[in-house]
This record gives C-alpha cells, sequence and structure tokens, in this order.
C-alpha cells in the first residue's frame, strides 16, 4: 500500500517540488499539505500543475483531518519542533528537513519518539552528496586528528551554523577528540573570530550573496591538509530522492534517526 504524506511547507522552494513528485509517485499518496499563505487553495494548482482535490491548510489540525502515515516538514525551526511534537502524538511519523533545530530539541523528540514508538528522521541535508561528504569525513577523523568545519550559504539563511554543519561536527566527536593546536583561550584579540565551537571543533558560517549553500572541513596534518567539500546549486532537486528515501525508511523505525549517511551506511 502506499504511504499517506502531509507536507508541511508544500508551498516552498523543497516543498513544492517534493509535494509534486509525490503526486506523481505510486509509492505515495498526498493527503495533506501546510502553508502559511495559499490557505484555502488546492496545493496542485497552487505548484503548477492541474487541481488534485487537496485543499492547503494553515495548521496540523485541519490538515490532519484526514490520517496520514508520515509528515515531511519543511518549515522554519521556530514551528517544526512543536509541530513534530504534535504529530508524533497523533500516531504520525516525521521526517524533518529544516535545520535549526538545537541538540536540546533533538532530545526532547527522540524521547517523545520512543515514548510513541514512532519513527522521526531529521536531516540539516538531504542531499545524497552531502551524505557523502559527511560519512567520508567521518572516515577521514579515525585518521586525522585535527579539523575546523566551514558552511557556506545565502544572507537569507537565518540559522547559523547550518544544521548540516552541526550534524558533522557533532558525529565527528563520536569518532575522535579534535586536537585543538592553540586552545581558544590562549587567542590574542577577538575570540569569537575562531568560530563557535560544536562537539571539539570549531564552525564557521559565511552568510553571502551569491552563495546558494555548501559547506567544508578541513582536516589539519603536520605539512599535509585535506579538504572534503560539497556544494549545492539553486536546485530544490538535490533534496527530494533523500528525502523520499526517508519517508518509506522511517516507517520501520522506532525513536529518531540524524542524518541521512545514517540511513545510507549504518543499517
Amino acid at each position: 500500500m502506499s504511504i499517506r504524506v502531509c507536507v508541511a511547507g508544500a508551498t516552498g522552494c523543497v516543498g513544492s517540488l517534493i509535494t509534486h513528485r509525490i503526486l506523481e509517485s505510486s509509492d505515495f499518496q498526498l493527503v495533506g499539505a501546510i502553508a502559511r499563505r495559499d490557505a484555502g487553495r488546492d496545493v496542485g494548482e497552487t505548484i503548477g500543475l492541474s487541481r488534485v482535490g487537496i485543499k492547503i491548510t494553515s495548521s496540523l489540525e485541519e490538515a490532519f483531518r484526514v490520517p496520514a502515515d508520515v509528515l515531511i516538514d519543511y518549515t522554519h525551526p521556530e514551528s517544526v519542533k512543536a509541530r513534530t511534537l504534535k504529530a508524533l502524538d497523533r500516531g504520525t511519523r516525521v521526517v524533518i528537513g529544516t535545520s535549526g533545530l538545537t541538540a536540546k530539541d533533538f532530545e526532547e523528540i527522540a524521547q517523545r519518539a520512543i515514548a510513541c514508538r514512532l519513527g522521526v528522521i531529521a536531516a540539516g541535508n538531504f542531499s545524497i552528496t552531502a551524505a557523502l561528504a559527511k560519512h567520508f569525513s567521518q572516515i577521514a577523523a579515525q585518521y586525522l586528528s585535527s579539523w575546523e568545519i566551514i558552511d557556506y550559504a545565502n544572507v537569507s539563511k537565518i540559522d547559523a551554523p547550518s544544521g548540516t554543519a552541526q550534524e558533522l561536527a557533532e558525529a565527528l566527536s563520536q569518532i575522535a577528540q579534535n586536537e585543538l593546536a592553540l586552545p581558544i583561550e590562549h587567542t590574542h584579540g577577538l575570540r569569537e573570530a575562531r568560530g563557535a565551537n560544536i562537539g571539539g571543533a570549531q564552525v564557521h558560517s559565511v552568510r553571502l550573496p551569491g552563495y546558494v549553500f555548501g559547506f567544508e572541513i578541513i582536516f589539519g596534518k603536520a605539512d599535509e591538509r585535506l579538504t572534503i567539500r560539497q556544494d549545492t546549486g539553486s536546485s530544490a532537486e538535490p533534496y527530494v530522492a533523500g528525502t523520499l528515501l526517508a519517508a518509506k525508511r522511517v516507517m520501520e523505525i522506532t525513536g529518531l534517526v540524524r542524518g541521512l549517511d545514517t540511513l545510507l551506511f549504518q543499517r
């Protein structure tokens, strides 16, 4: 049977393309669409298709008048946690593509998912190439003891660091302890210039016009260095395949899984 899906952020850049693909797929059935704007309009017409008989709603409660198996959420970090907890309480699994959630947010979501015996998959970046870059970085961290992370995004991205950079820093901290050649407290001048410390790594966020999204991790060793970098263009295409894979796999898990790389490489 097809998986019944509700998309939050259904008219956004990524959400609209995911909604489009779900409507075309035999593996999924779109049963709800949530968006702050365009409430009351047919979601098909709103994203450039013909009418599909599903009206956009402004709240989870309205959307869930038709039961859903999975909620895919590409909205705002200030609303996604509350919506996720409500969905779990209603017996619906969740795939989170929104970045900007904190470690405390994820801890609460994990506890609720376990209590409800349901699954949640969250990734700051559902791109396959981003997952590969993260995976390669985890391999490198087994052999190289010093690294720093830089994430790049357009000025419209309000969260810093990116969810991708935060996930990467936290994941690497589980593999090895990053060795800072010079402790931050010994820095002369402004210590903030050395970035934010996450999981023992210094993380730097660049927000400038001309960038879309990318990240890199730089490993340093005496007389050599290794850089692993991933960049994404302006299309939402890179995030679709990973998100829909997560929507299938979330039906099989209990608790919280963070990162697309976990689904791909740690089964």
